[in-house]
């Protein structure tokens, strides 16, 4: 069985940081892992990938200001987002796949595995 269990979410002010969590179960950060986001009213969309050996991905919306990174011995995937603005206002989501790379183009159908989602608000 595989669970994700995300966590490290909260309101701040547009510029401001915070770090999220994903605890995984079964070491599947030895896989591809990603981060998902969806606002509402909006299609779940894709911000970051991270690979078997740390090679990293990420959506044009967020390069430069997000860093996805994982500590397998804590069996724990993390996005460091930094500079945060209004539109990254969205529940985030971990997800996995059993494969040791990341799709070119990630799909919410590629992951057969979905942590419950963690919220951030960015206001201004």
């Amino acid at each position: 069985q595989v669970q994700l269990v995300e966590s490290g979410g909260g309101s701040v002010q547009a510029g401001g940081s915070l770090r999220l969590s994903c605890v995984s179960s079964g070491s599947v950060t030895g896989y591809c892992m990603v981060w998902f986001r969806q606002a509402p009213g909006k299609e779940r969309e894709w911000v970051s990938s991270i690979s078997r050996s740390n090679g990293t991905s990420y959506a044009d919306s967020v390069k430069g200001r997000f860093t996805i990174s994982k500590d397998a011995a804590k069996n724990t995937l993390y996005l460091h987002m930094n500079g945060l603005k209004p539109d990254d206002t969205a529940m985030y989501y971990c997800a996995t796949v059993l494969r040791w790379w990341c799709p070119l183009l990630p799909r919410v159908a590629d992951f057969g595995y979905w942590g419950q989602g963690t919220q951030v608000t960015v206001s201004s």
